[in-house]
């Protein structure tokens, strides 16, 4: 078999890095599924995709919706080989913690974490026959954090520690693996890249790498580890922040 009779599902596709990974993803033969609430969006980069894309509106918070996501994909691709956990809210940032509201905390684990938990679910049966791999999206903030960002980073250490249960549970039949990119320059990828300014040497130079983070940096990474080359590697999360997390920062 090969990858043009793959098919994989990602979630939160339309913008940003899922829309990078749904995009380079079909550039290596992959027929992809991807979901997202911005139907609009969605809509108009799956009629790029040459039949090899469909969009399906879904929030992954809500199980119902997850459900008819995973039989759509199974009538559209007829088998299922990867599922990409990517759909999250980005903003990281909800004021001080005496502020934050019980509803907002409770959204962003709703479609943070428990998005993740329902998609694995219903996507398992699937992933087993075919022997497939789970990437989920986490982020650096699972291990480092700016102030006022307590429910982002909860979330995301949540993804960090349900990859490696899962792992542990789903292994051998399926792996899965996390992947927390640092800062990835996704303005180009919201379905509208006009009026995107350029970014500063002052932006580049401060990560070790050398430069910003990009889309693709994180879609090759994902292909890579829902390959057979990756057969060996379950359980792990991978940081992909330009070397950041390893710089130490004082202030003048």
């Amino acid at each position: 078999m090969n990858e043009t009779d793959q098919v994989a599902l990602v979630t939160g596709g339309a913008k940003g890095i899922g829309r990078g990974i749904v995009q380079y993803l079909a550039q290596q033969g992959w027929r992809v599924v991807f979901c997202d609430t911005d139907t609009q969006v969605g809509e108009q980069l799956a009629q790029a995709g040459s039949g090899q894309l469909k969009f399906i509106p879904a929030n992954v918070a809500r199980e119902s919706e997850v459900e008819r996501l995973l039989q759509a994909t199974l009538e559209w691709g007829g088998r299922l080989d990867a599922v990409i956990n990517n759909a999250g809210i980005a903003n990281p940032e909800t004021g001080p913690i005496e502020n934050l509201s019980l509803e907002d905390w409770q959204r962003r684990l709703d479609v943070n974490l428990t998005g993740p938990f329902l998609v694995t679910k219903h996507a398992v049966p699937h992933l087993r026959k075919s022997r497939g791999a789970i990437v989920n999206m986490a982020s650096t903030r699972a291990l480092q954090s700016e102030p006022e960002t307590e429910a982002y980073a909860a979330t995301k250490g949540g993804v960090v520690a349900l990859t490696h249960a899962l792992a542990i549970s789903l292994g051998p039949e399926i792996r899965v693996n996390c992947v927390s990119p640092g800062w990835i320059d996704t303005r180009a990828h919201q379905g509208d890249s006009e009026g995107v300014p350029l970014l500063t040497q002052d932006d580049h130079s401060q990560h070790p790498a050398g430069r910003v983070g990009m889309p693709n940096d994180i879609a090759a990474l994902v292909d890579y580890l829902i390959s057979p080359k990756a057969g060996f590697i379950t359980g792990q999360n991978f940081v992909a922040d330009g070397g950041m997390v390893r710089k130490m920062i004082y202030e003048d």
